[in-house]
């Protein structure tokens, strides 16, 4: 497989110092609310939740406090399946929530999941190194009439810098040093978030301050795993929405003018 190839960034690594100081309810809570308000839902009852790419397990506990039913959680990051076992740990191993390793790239993996009332895939499947077989694959794990939540790093707002760029710096950055790591981090908010602004600084602490509002993530956690993910692949969104509308799915709604681009898919109930 093409993620198993060449060097990538440690994303479970990244996670897991996310979760051993900032892991708690409040962090639940904010992700709980993004999740059930981008879907415009109040509860998440008597529905299955896929997580690809569970990471930290925070969207995947978010998903059980919303009320599903059951939830699977996969990733192939080893670090990041142990991170989310972690988190198990932390609210009680609940019977419903099982996690495992795997990648959505593996077809005979995916195809022994079985079908999910909601499959989640947010910040992930670009960085499979196969983004098009990786979306295909996780949208086949949808039930007919399911929803696929899907967050894509959109080449649309890549503008100034280009998406050649940052992918230049993406590899820069995987094959760097602690030291020029963290380097680049600081060069990262002085260029992007203040501006070469010094006397922006009162206001980048505050955005650093707000950050966890954001799906209850953390500034430099997300700043981190998005100058060192790689592989990487930017998705235009255009082409995204086209490419389900083939696998039999229809756009709900779409969420731009971030990194990221936040698609809810319907199946239609008899899937291509």
């Amino acid at each position: 497989m093409v993620q198993e190839e060449g060097q990538r960034f440690e994303f479970g690594n990244n996670w897991h110092h996310f979760i051993q100081k900032n892991f708690g309810p409040e962090r639940v809570r904010i992700s709980k609310k993004h999740l059930l308000d981008f879907i415009e839902r109040d509860d998440l009852k008597g529905l299955t939740f896929l997580d690809i790419g569970c990471g930290s397990g925070l969207h995947s506990v978010a998903a059980l406090e919303a009320g599903a039913v059951s939830v699977r959680g996969f990733d192939y990051d080893a670090n990041s399946v142990a991170t989310s076992r972690y988190v198990q740990a932390q609210v009680g191993n609940p019977s419903n929530w099982t996690v495992e390793q795997g990648s959505v790239l593996d077809d005979t993996f995916v195809n022994n999941l079985g079908a999910y009332d909601l499959v989640y895939s947010w910040g992930v499947l670009h960085h499979t190194g196969d983004v098009w077989h990786a979306i295909r694959n996780a949208a086949g794990c949808v039930r007919p009439g399911g929803m696929f939540y899907v967050a894509l790093y959109s080449a649309d707002a890549q503008v100034n810098p280009p998406p050649e760029f940052w992918l230049d710096v993406k590899q820069k950055y995987v094959t760097a040093g602690w030291l020029k790591r963290r380097y680049m981090d600081l060069w990262y908010v002085w260029r992007f978030q203040m501006r070469y602004n010094p006397l922006r600084l009162p206001l980048c602490l505050w955005r650093m301050h707000e950050y966890k509002k954001n799906r209850g993530m953390n500034m430099f956690t997300d700043i981190r795993d998005w100058l060192g993910g790689w592989p990487m692949e930017f998705v235009y969104d255009k082409d995204a929405v086209s490419f389900c509308k083939e696998l039999g799915f229809s756009l709900q709604r779409m969420a731009t003018g971030e990194a990221n681009t936040e698609f809810l898919f319907i199946r239609s109930a008899s899937p291509k």
